[in-house]
């Protein structure tokens, strides 16, 4: 019999949780299969609705078919990078306005402003606790209602 090893929930306000009617989208794009679903995973306990990709191609389908309030881009990413990426949806009237937050290992000063060139509205490095992540998500959401740019 095979029975699937859960991890118990953490431990998050129930204030703190989104509701059902004010559920937002998170499009969560990592091609490292643990962390996107960690992520992912987390957000949903959230009350968040998800969606993943795991390249930079598949996240630009996702967020033309979808409209996700924000991104969560991973920058080093096969078949189209998280860089050019975000350049792509930046560039497109339909998805310009989308918030993408970088999640990344690239950790340097340059990174952070060559992240704001391409287009990403904040950044987070790696590793980062989901519950950071999170909190990251909601500051940008509540900052810029969905439109900003990284400053």
């Amino acid at each position: 019999m095979d029975a699937a090893r859960k991890l118990p929930s953490p431990e998050v306000p129930e204030s703190e949780q989104a509701s059902a009617s004010e559920a937002r989208s998170v499009l969560v794009v990592d091609d490292y299969d643990d962390a996107r679903e960690m992520y992912a995973e987390y957000l949903e306990f959230l009350g968040y609705q998800v969606q993943t990709a795991r390249n930079g191609q598949e996240a630009l389908e996702s967020a033309r078919e979808h409209h996700p309030d924000v991104i969560l881009m991973d920058l080093s990413l096969p078949v189209v990078s998280g860089w050019d990426a975000t350049r792509q949806l930046k560039d497109d009237e339909s998805t310009r306005d989308i918030p993408v937050m970088a999640l990344t290992g690239h950790v340097f000063p340059s990174h952070t402003e060559r992240a704001r060139q391409a287009g990403c509205d904040a950044f987070v490095s790696k590793p980062a606790l989901p519950d950071t992540v999170a909190d990251q998500i909601r500051a940008l959401l509540q900052k810029t209602g969905g439109k900003s740019r990284l400053r």
